[in-house]
């Protein structure tokens, strides 16, 4: 309700105006809150709280799929995409491997799977943490003085259990300098006024274990899209970006009337709905690397994007650059500007074997919060199998 949905929630919390970028203009979108324990999503086997992992949920998501498939056979012939956000460049991916490895099996389900779209993923912990500081750098938020001892201290390998006395410092200074801005968007403005004054949890950078700049494990609980196919168009104008828009949702979807209208909490849960849950207390396995299952999904003909909103702090382009570097691939189409009516939507450049990176121009980590028509019209596009426009139109 913040990002690519059909509603928005006005600023009272209590009542909803259409998104006019929403994604279902383009595509059925079935909205899966994952793993168990995010949003209302929940487990009847409480352990399941203390052994959720990445091999867990691609069993999970799989599951449910298939059952919802089965309760909805009309759509099982369908060209199926799955997108997600931030630590869904773990959920997507598993998935989608999870789903290729039982098409193959005889005689079970098959899921007409066509591709994957990612934003602002987590896909290489190495380069995702060391494009991190690199970003902080090149956008004056930390000096130059710091990220130089920090790439000359810091062990970024994902084997490393400790840290240099030089690399905590200069990951603490790090730290100090960001404290007061939004580090999912650097140049979004921050919540100070609102009339709700029931106040939903958020997201922080902290550190954990021995490691800098490890995002509360909170950020793991994401949702992820899938989206199946039947494409419109819509031009209309892009709506501001409210930074306390978290507060509007929180209160809205806490109503007991909404509840009982979306048939949601319907066990009647102890906590709150919260958009970063706390029920889930351990990871039990996490993947320092995704870049082998992108290799996976190239092989198999599968359409693979990823896109990165380029003023996101937390997994930033210069991530999400390196990251694609360390797969060498071959350029099928050079870096270019992307066009959404007469704007530079973003810059884009084509690799061979299927894969496309994409940035949008102005976004942070949840890109169709901060730029919901660029992510609209990139999302049409990806679905459509065409590239991203060269040139600006008059539309």
């Amino acid at each position: 309700m913040q990002e690519l949905g059909p509603f928005r929630v006005h600023s009272d919390g209590k009542t909803l105006y259409r998104n006019r970028y929403a994604w279902n203009k383009v595509a059925n979108v079935l909205f899966l809150e994952s793993p168990a324990g995010v949003g209302f999503s929940y487990s009847n086997t409480t352990s399941d709280y203390r052994n959720g992992g990445d091999r867990k949920t691609a069993k999970d998501n799989y599951a449910f799929l298939v059952n919802w498939l089965e309760r909805f056979p009309e759509y099982k012939n369908r060209d199926f995409y799955i997108s997600g956000e931030s630590y869904a460049g773990h959920y997507v991916p598993q998935l989608a491997h999870t789903i290729l490895h039982h098409n193959k099996k005889a005689n079970g389900p098959i899921i007409n799977l066509k591709g994957i779209i990612i934003g602002n993923a987590v896909i290489n912990d190495e380069t995702d943490e060391l494009g991190m500081y690199q970003y902080f750098g090149s956008h004056a938020l930390v000096s130059e003085k710091t990220i130089r001892q920090m790439e000359k201290h810091c062990n970024f390998s994902p084997g490393a259990t400790s840290q240099s006395k030089e690399c905590r410092k200069a990951s603490e200074e790090a730290l100090s300098n960001i404290d007061g801005i939004d580090i999912y968007n650097i140049y979004a403005p921050l919540c100070f006024n609102t009339n709700l004054t029931v106040r939903p949890k958020k997201v922080t950078v902290s550190h954990t274990h021995l490691q800098m700049f490890k995002i509360d494990e909170k950020q793991w609980n994401y949702s992820i899209e899938l989206g199946l196919i039947l494409l419109v168009k819509s031009y209309v104008l892009q709506p501001e970006f409210d930074p306390c828009s978290d507060y509007y949702v929180y209160a809205y979807l806490n109503k007991a009337d909404v509840q009982k209208a979306l048939h949601a909490n319907v066990t009647k849960l102890k906590y709150d709905w919260e958009p970063c849950s706390d029920v889930i207390q351990n990871w039990t396995d996490s993947a320092s690397t995704i870049i082998p299952l992108l290799r996976e999904f190239m092989e198999n003909g599968l359409r693979v994007w990823v896109f990165s909103g380029d003023t996101d702090g937390r997994v930033p382009v210069t991530s999400t650059m390196a990251s694609i570097d360390t797969m060498k691939l071959s350029v099928k189409t050079p870096w270019h500007p992307w066009f959404v009516a007469k704007e530079v939507g973003g810059y884009t450049e084509v690799y061979k074997g299927d894969l496309t990176f994409a940035t949008v121009r102005g976004a942070g980590h949840q890109v169709p919060s901060f730029r919901p028509k660029r992510a609209l019209s990139l999302i049409a596009h990806f679905l459509s199998g065409t590239p991203l426009p060269r040139r600006s139109s008059k539309h």
